[in-house]
């Protein structure tokens, strides 16, 4: 298992529910944690529940000066954890502009924002450590989710070129696909969400695998192997069972 002690962590998108829970279980194993989001506000509150060692620095992932400015602050890390994202959910039908460009925008072309201020560092040094959240979406298109559903099959191929590129290196790449997680994104949904965790829940299954050596981690387990399996279905099958 991964000692955490002592180590500098960036966690961005770690103001409320997932990163947050997770910050603070980083945070119980000794680690620096560094916490950045958006709200200022938001943000010292998070950093004031931490059991540990903890600051924060603000951050607009969809700008590049504020990447820039907020990875020169926060300095040299040990680990880099990228969980920030926004959801509508919607599909091709009632299309939103907008929104669909901010979930592109922000869960994907924003970890990439970041990761081209840390992921060099990391690589002159030999050493670091990168964790990528995905999303069980990110296996095969669905319906009524035309912008969240591609950025995080976008996010899961980054890591994958990432482990492909870096395996062999002291930089270890991780993804970690969660399932429906409670959180104010969520609770925009609809419908029934199987196996919906709470954010602490989520949170242990992301810290039990940034312990250990594993690449991809898709978890609830059950429920990730009907997306998983969904990989192996010919389209005339897949759509006629998942689309609309």
């Amino acid at each position: 298992m991964r000692d955490f002690a002592g180590k500098r962590y960036w966690l961005v998108g770690a103001s409320e529910g997932l990163g947050k829970a997770l910050a603070k279980k980083l945070s119980a194993q000794g680690a620096h944690v560094i916490l950045s989001a958006r709200s200022e506000d938001t943000l010292k509150e998070a950093v004031g529940d931490m059991p540990g060692k903890a600051s924060y620095q603000t951050i607009d992932i969809s700008n590049d000066d504020s990447v820039k400015a907020a990875a020169e602050a926060v300095g040299e890390v040990d680990g880099l954890v990228l969980l920030a994202g926004v959801y509508w959910p919607f599909g091709a039908d009632e299309w939103d502009a907008e929104k669909a460009t901010a979930m592109v925008d922000i869960n994907f072309t924003g970890f990439v924002r970041v990761l081209g201020q840390v992921v060099p560092m990391m690589v002159d040094r030999d050493e670091g450590h990168i964790v990528i959240t995905s999303s069980l979406t990110g296996f095969r298109g669905l319906p009524g989710s035309i912008g969240y559903t591609a950025s995080k099959a976008a996010t899961m191929s980054l890591a994958e070129c990432m482990y492909a590129d870096l395996r062999k290196t002291g930089v270890q790449v991780q993804v970690a696909n969660p399932g429906f997680i409670k959180t104010r994104l969520t609770d925009k949904n609809d419908f029934k969400m199987p196996f919906l965790m709470e954010p602490e829940e989520a949170a242990q299954e992301m810290l039990e695998h940034m312990g250990g050596d594993h690449f991809k981690k898709s978890f609830p387990m059950m429920f990730s192997w009907v997306f998983r399996l969904s990989q192996f279905l010919p389209d005339w099958a897949y759509f006629r069972i998942f689309g609309k």
